[in-house]
Order: C-alpha cells, then structure tokens, then sequence
C-alpha cells in the first residue's frame, strides 16, 4: 500500500466500483452496496486518525521551533550594543600585562 500513496491522485479515487443495476430489481446488489460503502467509511476514518495524528506531531514540531527562534532571540537582545563592545576592547588595549620579565643566559 505504500507504493499508492505515492502516485499522485491515488488516494482520492473511490474503492467502491458503481454497482449496476439489473433490470430485476435484486436485494444483493443493495447489500453489496452497503458492504462496500461500509468498508469506504473505515478506509477513511483510519486515514482522518492518520492525518490528525501527523497533524499533532506537526504542530508540536513547529513549537518547537518557535520556542528556539524565540529563545535566540532573547539572547541576542540581552547582549549589549556593539558600541559597547568596542569600549570594552579599548579599554582591554590600555592595561598592561603585569607580568614580570626576566632575561635568561645560555
């Protein structure tokens, strides 16, 4: 059954056939009728849960992915301004190191 979902428009051809109608009136082409309309209506209610159940992992998914979009988002707001950034550095180039040198003789 995998194979025709992949064909385009295959899922929405109907599986009853139409019955033909004979020209004496027969009570078994009406059950015939309800046996394969019956067997349609479950064919589609199993493929409503399928689709709703895609639905819901779907749109938690996406959830998901808001909610990181909307975390980055915070964090690229609380960092400060790259005007500051630059201050910072200059401020960084003034001090000097306080380490102690020392020359070495071989």
């Amino acid at each position: 059954m995998p194979a025709v979902n992949i064909i385009k428009g295959m899922q929405s051809v109907r599986t009853m056939g139409k019955v033909k109608s004979s020209a004496i009136p027969d009570k078994s082409s009406d059950y015939l009728k309800l046996y394969m309309l019956e067997k349609e209506r479950t064919r589609l209610e199993k493929e409503r849960k399928r689709l709703l159940s895609r639905l819901e992992s779907v749109e938690t998914r996406l959830k998901d992915i808001k909610e990181f979009y909307d975390n980055t988002e915070q964090i690229r707001n609380s960092t400060s301004n790259p005007e500051q950034d630059g201050n910072k550095r200059k401020k960084k180039d003034n001090v000097k190191p306080k380490w102690k040198t020392m020359s070495i003789d071989y």
